[in-house]
This record gives C-alpha cells, structure tokens and sequence, in this order.
C-alpha cells in the first residue's frame, strides 16, 4: 500500500501528520495483499487482506475505527473487537461510519450513528464492530456499501436491503423516513413475478419473515414452513398430526443429527438437490434412512461414489453396510478390492468393525482377489 498527499486527521497512515506529494510504502502493511480498501470522508480508512484482517487508521472523532476510543489513528491498526475469529473479506465507510463483510456472510457495523446508519435500531454511536442482524440474521450477505451516512447490503439471494439517512429516498423503499434497521428494497423484485414453483420454495428455505416453524439443532435455528415439510416428507406428516406434541409447538429441538446434516435434509425437502462432500453425506444417509427418504438416499448413495478415494473407501464401505444401502455397498467393495493394496494400509482398514472386516475377506477370497 502507498498513500500520498494531505495527511488530514493522520489518514496516510504514516504515524505522523506530515503531508506527502510522494507515494510512501506503508512498512507496517508489507507483506500483506489487500482484498479490500474503503476511504471515508471524515477521512477515515478500512483495509482488508487477504488473510482475513482488518486495519483501520484515520479520523476517530466518532469511533469510527472501531477500536473502542475517540482517539486518532496515526498508523494502521488490528481492528479485533468483537471480530475474533472472523475472516474479513471487504470492508466500506461511510463518512463517519464503517462496515465490514465476513467470509460467513456476516455484517459489521460501528462508528457514528445519528440516522441509523449502523442498523442497530437506535441512534446511539457504536464504538465497536456490532453485528448488523435482525432482517439479515438469517442472510448471507456478498456486498456492502455506504453512502455518507446510509447503508447498504446485498444478500446471496440477490436481495438488497439498506438502512440509514433516507431523506431523498436514496434507500429505494418508497418513502423519506430514516431506517433504523435493515430494510428489504422491494422494488427491485418485480422479476419474483416470474419465479417458478421451484424457484419460490428454494427461495423461502430458512426465511423467518414467511415461516411458521423454528427448528433448533446445535443451538442454532433453521426457520421452515410445516406445509412445505408434510407436503414433501411421510416424517413430518406424520408429526404434525394433532396427537403429536410438536403439532403445537412453535419450536422443535432436534437432537438426532447434528446442524450441517439437518439442514441439508431440509434443504432437499425444498429444492430436490444436495451438495455436500462425501463424507458428510454419510451423515445426511443415516438421516434418509431413518426417515425412509429413499429418493435422498440415493443422491446421497451417488455424492458417496463420485468422493471415494483409497483413503475413505473402508469408511464409505462400512456406512454402505450400516445403512443397508446394497448398491452403494457393491460399489465400494469393488472398489476396495480393485485398490486392495493401498486400501490395506489406510487407517480407516483397520478401525472398521472386526466382522466387517471377516466378511470383506471372505468376499474378497471368493473373487479372486488374493491370488498370486
């Protein structure tokens, strides 16, 4: 990074006030490749790399800097309050107000605040990076942006909301009133006309605004719509039968699978696809067939033969036992014994079951496969 010319309020970020007509190399940023740059009017700089790390130096007058002070940032400095262990990956100012995005999806916001320009429902000034949630709680955002004091964020849905200073309508909701939180900019989903059947259901998967149901696994919430689930799954209809208790319930914990599994069941349920790697696919088969989704467990039978290698062979074999998927069990079989040598000398050989493992060799004797 080089910076040059008028060091108001320190922003070259030199670690003094002297003003330059000559680019100078910020030493304390060498070694690092920017993925992101944001220059306020206050003036203010936030600088991303690409390791995930966020500097900020500048004007402070408005904790803008996010370090918690109103003190001047005469060098770049680690932005960590409240972002430990996120990843940033493009940050935005507004002139006395800052955003970042995480690589999660997540939004950050702090700084001056006096039309709600950092979303967080009032007016009172964030000294430290705050999550911006409510309407994008549930959202993963790809974009953010600010104007001088408004906000906005666009969502992997292409949705776009904004908050903030609206007095000329800038935040496109069709009014002049400042939005204190994240508001959804309607007008630019006129195209929702023309969606599909398809395309609507995968559109609502985990959106709270539509849905009647909460289903909590690990802590965490995944919002759904109990017609949607009785309509695609024989578990959930079943369930939501007026003799169940969790007809009435508002939320449901569930304690069998863990969160990632679950919610790509219920993703299924509402777009008829699966993506996920082999070995956690293992996981979403033991879920389909214990609810008898025969249809998911095939894509799950396919995800697992297009991800086997020598390393996870035995361990897909087993599964394929264990749930009683006879195709995929034939598969991997052929497999492990048309790779016997390397297969032998994973791990995953000799951790499986001790009668598994007698009846891969007996099946494997009676094919030949340990002849010389």
């Amino acid at each position: 990074v080089y910076v040059f010319g008028l060091n108001c309020s320190s922003c070259l970020g030199t670690g003094d006030t002297q003003s330059t007509i000559v680019p100078k190399k910020l030493d304390i940023l060498g070694g690092r490749k920017v993925v992101s740059l944001s220059y306020g009017s206050g003036p203010h700089i936030l600088l991303a790399t690409e390791d995930g790390a966020l500097f900020a130096w500048g004007h402070n007058n408005y904790s803008q800097l996010g370090n918690g002070t109103t003190n001047q940032g005469v060098a770049p400095v680690t932005v960590s309050a409240n972002l430990l262990n996120k990843k940033v990956t493009e940050v935005a100012c507004g002139s006395h107000h800052s955003m970042a995005l995480t690589d999660s999806g997540e939004v950050y916001a702090w700084g001056y605040n006096n039309c709600g320009q950092v979303g967080s429902g009032s007016t009172a000034n964030q000294p430290t990076p705050r999550r911006v949630s409510t309407c994008l709680q549930n959202k993963v955002a790809v974009s953010i942006v600010c104007s001088q004091t408004s906000s906005l964020a666009l969502v992997d849905n292409g949705e776009v909301y904004g908050w903030g200073y609206n007095g000329n309508g800038q935040l496109g909701l069709g009014n002049n009133g400042n939005q204190l939180t994240p508001c959804r900019l309607g007008g630019l989903q006129e195209h929702e006309d023309f969606l599909t059947v398809a395309q609507s259901l995968k559109r609502e998967f985990d959106n709270p605004e539509t849905a009647d149901l909460k289903l909590c696994i690990d802590g965490k919430y995944i919002h759904v719509h109990k017609a949607v689930l009785k309509i695609r799954c024989e578990h959930f209809r079943s369930m939501f039968q007026s003799h169940w208790n969790e007809d009435m319930k508002e939320v449901i914990e569930i304690d069998q699978f863990s969160y990632s599994v679950y919610r790509s069941f219920l993703e299924f349920l509402y777009t008829d696809n699966v993506e996920l790697p082999p070995e956690d696919a293992i996981g979403l088969l033991d879920l389909a067939t214990s609810y008898c989704e025969n249809r998911l467990k095939c894509l799950c039978q396919h995800i697992i033969k297009r991800g086997i290698t020598v390393e996870n062979a035995f361990s897909m074999l087993s599964a394929a036992v264990r749930y009683d998927a006879e195709d995929l069990e034939e598969f991997c079989f052929k497999f492990c014994v048309n790779h016997l040598t390397e297969v032998t000398q994973t791990a995953a050989f000799w951790q499986i079951d001790g009668n598994l493992l007698k009846d891969f060799i007996c099946r494997a004797s009676r094919c030949g496969a340990f002849k010389n």
